[in-house]
């Protein structure tokens, strides 16, 4: 009987033993992975703008070697030869009209650097001047047009004066608006394929060869991989598809805010809002809750009775949010407020930070 019982205590000793070394070994993983968990913080759209930039601004010193076009404005300087230096702004064919030199001198396709060798080679053969010093530069870049469109703070059609990134893209435009959803398309035609960067390519209505590349707004940030920061040509077309937003307000959640959508019509219900919020406090009124919705026809917001307790228990079904929706959730002290209804919908949603995941 006692050699039994003292086998079990060494059993248990052992187990015990076990079980020590296990978590010893465990500890340290665990810490690091809840580390790593507190880290992925939602970003707010400042955030996301002030990456932008700085990520920009790492690429900001290449240098430009950015072809001519037709409809640039250049001027042709011709060191001690002041009778030949001159404004010309290049063709639609792409040609440009020099004084003394016959024809018409292509410089379309090429850079500042080689029309001055072209330029200075034609002053040679022509016999004006025996040793000439000619700089070229660009007055006017209308020849490498971008158009940046959609949720971003300033849409504009940008000229490519030197090798730009859509980061830097981006950064000229202010960066992201709330609305940003998760994906920037680039739209492009017509380039050589070692130009091109991996996307769907495809036929237009006028027969150009077009290819659409999509980037996740999260890998061009957060992965560090170049492949994402692609470089943005003369006639490319880029867009931010805007997502929407829905807000969850009130006493009754951890964190109030506005979440942006990952897309457009993206389907979003009470429980994932209330998620996003970090979850009900232990005040929050939670069937007493309400979707303050946007009333087209009436041009006020209905108000929408939500019981999440009943949700949680699976006495209801979860309800199903929209874009602009204000999900209220008091808790004991937000009750009156919630009883003045629209007049709530007035304050509940401005000042309120804005979160992309």
């Amino acid at each position: 009987m006692f050699a039994g019982l003292s086998i079990m205590v060494r059993t248990v000793q052992c187990v015990s033993n076990w079980l020590t070394a296990k978590l010893a070994f465990l500890l340290p993983v665990l810490l690091l992975s809840a580390q790593a968990y507190a880290q992925q913080k939602p970003a707010t759209s400042e955030q996301t703008n002030q990456k932008i930039h700085e990520l920009a601004g790492l690429a900001a010193s290449r240098a430009t070697d950015t072809p001519i076009g037709s409809g640039d404005l250049i001027h042709i300087e011709v060191f001690d030869v002041p009778e030949l230096s001159r404004d010309l702004r290049v063709s639609e064919r792409g040609e440009i009209t020099y004084p003394l030199i016959p024809g018409k001198i292509p410089a379309s396709g090429l850079t500042s650097y080689q029309l001055e060798q072209k330029v200075a080679q034609l002053l040679i053969e022509n016999g004006l001047v025996s040793h000439p010093q000619v700089s070229v530069f660009v007055k006017e870049q209308n020849s490498q047009p971008v158009s940046l469109v959609g949720a971003v703070q300033k849409p504009m059609v940008y000229q490519v004066i030197r090798p730009t990134t859509l980061l830097e893209l981006l950064a000229e435009a202010g960066g992201v608006t709330d609305e940003a959803g998760s994906v920037i398309i680039v739209t492009r035609a017509g380039r050589p394929m070692s130009e091109q960067n991996s996307g769907a390519g495809s036929i237009d209505a006028t027969g150009v060869d077009t290819q659409t590349i999509t980037i996740r707004l999260q890998d061009l940030l957060e992965s560090g991989n170049p492949v994402f920061n692609i470089q943005i040509y003369g006639g490319d077309s880029v867009s931010v598809p805007r997502a929407g937003i829905v807000y969850v307000v009130g006493g009754g959640v951890t964190q109030p805010g506005g979440y942006v959508l990952q897309s457009h019509g993206e389907q979003v219900t009470v429980m994932k809002a209330v998620a996003l919020a970090h979850g009900l406090t232990g005040f929050a009124k939670a069937d007493q809750a309400v979707i303050m919705r946007n009333n087209a026809d009436t041009g006020q917001k209905d108000m929408i009775p939500v019981h999440i307790k009943q949700i949680q228990n699976q006495k209801t079904d979860d309800v199903t949010m929209k874009s602009n929706d204000i999900l209220y959730i008091p808790d004991s002290k937000g009750l009156k407020i919630l009883a003045k209804g629209s007049e709530a919908a007035l304050t509940v949603g401005t000042g309120l930070a804005i979160y992309r995941f």
